[in-house]
């Protein structure tokens, strides 16, 4: 009897622990330590669910502990990250089943509009605006009408995308029949490729993200080298000591411990923004209005198109965030205020700091900063490049693992992971392979603008411009009024066509910079 009563007690003083543990780590996640800050970003996910679940991840648990029995003992940690063995293996769905069903239930824990608004702004207000200055460089006022252009695109077809999402029933009532950019991208291609629109926005995705990956490393080894010019370490030395540093992420289990630092990462970020701006205003009396002019540099141009706009990615989130608001009728508005915010801020910050240096305004504009005030401002963005790139790198891993080796009858390789739930060796070397890759391509290529340029080009024109307004015409042409439709086919032109100049322009740059660094 002693036995059972001490059985029972234990029993219930494990669940209160592990309630008031979840209940902790919601609070957490609702205080905003969940919000993602890359660019990348962020976004960065398989099915659109990644990006969300690392922002709600730890919420995940409330459900599990609160939802259960007394008695029960709740999982442990993200669920849908969990590979140690002490929780279940991710589901094997299917591609008709879609790999972002096992998210979709009731009593998911929703987001408010102003929750939303904070992943969107993290999303496309990240470090990667540093490049700005270089964009209003080569393209003047030219370059400033750009940012305003590419916001105003940018939040037009991220509504669109979630247009695409919705369909009518038999009662006229519109509801949502679809949950991810890739089921778009599957229902535009049906019924005779059922497949192939998910496979290009996966392949889109990787890009993106290993270029995310691969701008972090550059542009910790350009900041390190140039806050300490008189150290005798090169560009390519400080970006292997980013990279020994990066190398852990290879045995990455979740993005809990990760994304813990993703408040702290968005903080300093708008220090240093306020730190450049305050250092420009202290210099407006010099301020070189006269070298802000109409005219284009046409070989570099094109290459200031692809920086501006994959400052701007964040489509490829948008319908798992639509998904999970209180109320999604508030979506469009918050695109509009977060997309205007960023267009006055991104226009403000990149004007401001190239008339404070004018021909002299680098890649990276805090290169640009006093050397007493460069080290320490450069030094945070360091850190904030570091603990940025496992979520990225993360998401490519999900992908690339879950297309490769995890499709079922569909996987072309075997399962990376055995019956335990752990990584298999070789699984770990690839990982590890693919962290390595990041640094060759950060030692032969360490142009950052080019790197920038040619992913804005290639994966930002393809997912923010071209394939929504396609995937809009082709889904919903039927239903759309005259004006929509011009707008639609005027974007995919005029995507298209900065998106290939772009890349080419890039391309060229990036096969000069390779030659170069190969005869050195």
């Amino acid at each position: 009897m002693a036995t059972l009563l001490r059985s029972k007690l234990s029993n219930v003083a494990t669940s209160v622990s592990n309630k008031s543990q979840a209940k902790m780590s919601g609070m957490f996640a609702r205080m905003g330590f969940q919000a993602a800050t890359d660019e990348e970003a962020v976004g960065f996910a398989h099915c659109d669910d990644l990006d969300m679940e690392h922002r709600q991840g730890l919420q995940m648990d409330i459900l599990k502990s609160e939802g259960g029995e007394e008695g029960a003992e709740p999982l442990e940690g993200d669920i849908h990250y969990q590979r140690d063995g002490t929780g279940p293996l991710p589901p094997s769905a299917s591609k008709e089943e879609g790999v972002c069903s096992e998210l979709s239930g009731q009593g998911k824990p929703k987001i408010t509009a102003w929750e939303a608004g904070w992943n969107v702004t993290n999303a496309i207000q990240g470090m990667f605006v540093l490049g700005l200055p270089y964009a209003i460089l080569h393209g003047g006022y030219l370059g400033l009408f750009l940012i305003i252009f590419a916001a105003v695109v940018c939040c037009y077809t991220g509504k669109i995308l979630i247009a695409c999402l919705y369909e009518e029933n038999e009662d006229g009532e519109i509801v949502r029949v679809r949950d991810s950019y890739v089921d778009i991208a599957n229902a535009c291609c049906a019924p005779r490729f059922p497949t192939l629109g998910g496979r290009v926005v996966n392949v889109a995705q990787i890009i993106e993200l290993v270029m995310t990956c691969i701008l972090y490393v550059v542009v910790s080894g350009n900041l390190m080298y140039n806050s300490f010019p008189n150290l005798p370490v090169s560009q390519k030395s400080w970006s292997i000591i980013a990279t020994a540093v990066l190398l852990p992420c290879a045995f990455l289990k979740n993005l809990k411990a990760v994304s813990k630092f993703s408040l702290l990462c968005t903080l300093a970020h708008f220090v240093i923004n306020i730190l450049v701006i305050a250092y420009c205003l202290s210099r407006a009396r010099d301020w070189a209005w006269d070298k802000v002019k109409f005219y284009i540099d046409v070989k570099k141009f094109p290459i200031s198109i692809g920086i501006i706009v994959f400052s701007y990615t964040s489509q490829i989130f948008l319908p798992s965030l639509e998904g999970n608001m209180q109320n999604p009728k508030e979506f469009h508005c918050m695109m509009n205020w977060t997309h205007i915010a960023a267009c006055i801020l991104k226009g403000l910050f990149a004007l401001v700091a190239y008339l404070t240096w004018a021909d002299e305004t680098k890649e990276v504009i805090t290169d640009n900063l006093p050397s007493t005030i460069r080290a320490v401002v450069n030094i945070f963005l360091v850190a904030k490049a570091l603990l940025s790139y496992p979520l990225p790198f993360f998401a490519a891993v999900e992908v690339l693992e879950r297309s490769l080796f995890q499709d079922g009858n569909r996987a072309f390789f075997p399962n990376c992971y055995g019956g335990d739930g752990r990584l298999k060796s070789w699984g770990l070397t690839l990982r590890c392979a693919l962290v390595v890759f990041t640094l060759l391509m950060a030692i032969y290529v360490p142009h950052f603008a080019l790197l920038m340029g040619l992913t804005g080009s290639l994966t930002g024109a393809g997912l923010c411009f071209l394939l929504p307004s396609l995937f809009h015409l082709k889904l919903l042409w039927r239903k759309l009024l005259w004006h929509h439709v011009f707008f639609d086919v005027a974007i995919f032109v005029i995507g298209g066509i900065c998106s290939v100049s772009g890349f080419i322009h890039s391309l060229e740059g990036l096969i000069e910079a390779f030659r170069t660094n190969a005869e050195d």
